[in-house]
């Protein structure tokens, strides 16, 4: 059976586009045919279930028992990859939880393939984020997502302040996320579904949809260019799983 693999994503800040970057890690993984499963833990309204209904659970992070359904489970033959979406704010205290239920040791002993996906803003308190989270990366693959879905401008100031924060962690490795055209994320956030079925123009029921070509095109284009982020960092490799050949219309 293939070791477990749980992917964190989150930020101690919000309005960083956190949830867009799990929605697009989800979308990446069903194309390459890797059984996921997601937790949402924005508790109890759920942004991420809303577009992936079927594969995703919505918990309270802090609470043992929601503990227990995610991390109790991890074991299970399938799925094999389970992605949590933390709730904004609470990354380094969803951290701390995973050192104190001994999470982090199982990763740190290879029992657990575990890999974290910080999204940055474009502030110094977002920088200091990396400082609150280097404690807990060993054992971990840590990325640092530069999302520049909301047109964000990162980091003007000079590159040794940024350096002296992002050399904090070893093997840190830095990922952006290109900016989607607003007309098409809109279009997007109105139907509910995830980006592939918006690009396959299918409904979340895979009925047939009437979505703009022109929308379509602009989502098609904006996540083949995150998936070559994470074609890049070899993703499936890190979660375990085969390349496959990859669906890009489910």
């Amino acid at each position: 059976m293939a070791k477990p693999a749980v992917v964190v994503v989150g930020a101690d800040k919000g309005g960083v586009g956190k949830t867009t970057v799990s929605r697009t890690l989800l979308d990446y993984f069903s194309a390459n045919n890797v059984p996921t499963r997601a937790f949402d833990t924005e508790s109890p309204r759920g942004t991420l279930k809303r577009f992936h209904p079927d594969i995703t659970e919505i918990v309270d992070m802090t609470t043992t028992a929601d503990q227990m359904k995610i991390f109790d489970t991890l074991n299970a033959v399938s799925p094999s990859v389970t992605v949590i979406d933390v709730r904004a704010g609470l990354l380094s205290p969803a951290l701390a939880s995973l050192r104190d239920i001994g999470f982090l040791d199982a990763a740190k002993a290879g029992q657990i393939t575990f890999a974290v996906f910080h999204i940055l803003g474009p502030s110094i308190a977002s920088l200091e984020e990396i400082a609150e989270t280097a404690g807990f990366m060993t054992g971990a693959k840590y990325f640092l997502v530069k999302n520049f879905i909301n047109d964000t401008q990162f980091f003007q100031w000079d590159q040794a302040t940024y350096n002296s924060y992002f050399h904090r962690i070893k093997d840190a490795t830095e990922l952006t996320i290109p900016k989607l055209n607003e007309m098409a994320y809109e279009q997007v956030e109105v139907s509910s579904v995830p980006f592939l079925k918006f690009v396959a123009n299918k409904g979340i029921s895979d009925e047939a949809a009437n979505y703009s070509f022109v929308l379509r095109g602009y989502v098609r284009h904006w996540l083949a260019n995150v998936w070559s982020e994470f074609d890049r960092i070899r993703l499936t490799d890190i979660v375990g799983s085969k390349p496959a050949t990859r669906n890009s219309e489910k």
